[in-house]
C-alpha cells in the first residue's frame, strides 16, 4: 500500500473487497477461547423449566456489550495483533450501524487501540451515541466500500460483522461453553442473519450436536443459499432485520452449512414477536427480536424435538428498547 508506519506493522496489500477464509473447524474455535478468555464472560447456561422435554438457554445477551459479537470482534483485534497486523494508533475499521460496531469499539477500547466505525447516515442516534461512549469515531458515511477505502489509505485493520475466520471462530467459543457446561446437549438451535453465529457454533458442534438453522421468513440468507447451491442476495423486511437483515449469508456459514446440512426452519414475525414476549414474561430476559427468533422455532412449533430430545436454545443478544416489552 506504501504506506510507512511508525510501529512495526505488517502492513498487507491493498483491499479490494471482504475476504473470508472459507473453512472453519473446531480446532479454529479453540483457538479463539483460549485467545480471548480473559476478555469475555463465560455466560451461563439456564435451565428452563418445561413440561416435557429437557431445554437449556445459553444467556449470551449478559455478555459485555449485550451481545455475542464481542466474541468475535476480540478473537479479530488478538489474532491481528499476534500477527503483527494490528496497529494501535489507526486500530481498527468496520462498516456498521449496529451490534457489530458495538463489539468492535468495545474490544478496541479494552486492548488500547482505536476503532473507526461507519455507519449508515440513518443509523438511530441513541445506537451512534452508545458506539461512541466506547470511545470510537463515528463516520456517517455507512457502506463496506468506505470501510474497505479507509483500510487501505490508513492502515487500519478491516473487521467484518460476520463473514471472517476469526469473527465466526469467536462467536463459536459460546458452543464450546454450552457443550463443556453440558455435554448431553444433542441439538442447538441459533438465529442466523449472515452466518458468523451459526458458523462458529456448527463448527464447535460438529460431530458432537446437531444444529438448527433459525431465520425469518423475510430474510433467509441460509435457507436461499442451501436452496440455490450457492449463497445468493435475499430480500430484507420485518421485525428482525435490525439485527438478522444480511442480504447474503457469508461463504464461511454457508461452506459449513454444505458440509454439516443442519435443520434450516423458517419463522414469522407474530412467532418472533410472541416469543420475545414469552421469554420477557417467563424468564426475565430481554431479548432483541433476532436473539428471540431461534426460541420462536420452539415455541410456535416449527421446529419439534423428539421426545426427550435435549435441546438448547442461543438468546444471543439484548440491545432492545425494553420499553417495548410490556405492550398496552
Amino acid at each position: 500500500m506504501g504506506i510507512a508506519l511508525r510501529s512495526r506493522v505488517r502492513v498487507p496489500a491493498a483491499l479490494t473487497t471482504w475476504f473470508a477464509e472459507a473453512v472453519i473447524t473446531r480446532d479454529d474455535v479453540l483457538a479463539a477461547r483460549k485467545r480471548i478468555n480473559s476478555y469475555v464472560r463465560h455466560t451461563p447456561l439456564l435451565r428452563a423449566k418445561t413440561p416435557t422435554e429437557p431445554l437449556w438457554l445459553k444467556c449470551e445477551f449478559l455478555q459485555h456489550t449485550g451481545v455475542f459479537k464481542t466474541r468475535g470482534a476480540f478473537n479479530r483485534l488478538l489474532a491481528a495483533r499476534d500477527h503483527g497486523e494490528l496497529d494501535p494508533s489507526v486500530g481498527v475499521v468496520i462498516a456498521s450501524g449496529g451490534n457489530a460496531g458495538l463489539a468492535n469499539a468495545y474490544a478496541a477500547a479494552a486492548i488500547g487501540v482505536r476503532a473507526t466505525v461507519f455507519v449508515p447516515r440513518t443509523a438511530p442516534a441513541v445506537k451512534i451515541e452508545r458506539i461512541r461512549e466506547y470511545g470510537a469515531d463515528v463516520q456517517q458515511v455507512g457502506s463496506s466500500k468506505a470501510a474497505i477505502d479507509y483500510a487501505n489509505l490508513r492502515g487500519a485493520l478491516l473487521s467484518h460483522a460476520y463473514d471472517q475466520l476469526e469473527i465466526a471462530a469467536g462467536a463459536g467459543t459460546l458452543g464450546e461453553e454450552m457443550l463443556n457446561d453440558e455435554p448431553g446437549i444433542e441439538t442447538i438451535l441459533v438465529a442466523v442473519g449472515g452466518g458468523g453465529l451459526f458458523a462458529g457454533i456448527a463448527a464447535a458442534a460438529e460431530g458432537r450436536a446437531r444444529i438448527v438453522a433459525v431465520e425469518p421468513f423475510n430474510c433467509p440468507t441460509l435457507h436461499a443459499a442451501l436452496d440455490a447451491g450457492r449463497p445468493v442476495d435475499v430480500s430484507v423486511s420485518g421485525v428482525a432485520a435490525d439485527s438478522l437483515g444480511a442480504r447474503r449469508v457469508g461463504e464461511i456459514a454457508f461452506d459449513i452449512a454444505s458440509r454439516m446440512r443442519p435443520t434450516s426452519v423458517l419463522v414469522d414475525d407474530e412467532a418472533i414477536v410472541s416469543a420475545r414476549l414469552q421469554l420477557w414474561r417467563e424468564y426475565r430476559i430481554p431479548a432483541e427480536h433476532g436473539a428471540a427468533a431461534a426460541f420462536a422455532a420452539l415455541s410456535s412449533g416449527a421446529y419439534q424435538p423428539a421426545r426427550g430430545e435435549r435441546v438448547a436454545i442461543v438468546v444471543c443478544g439484548a440491545n432492545t428498547d425494553v420499553r417495548t416489552l410490556e405492550p398496552e
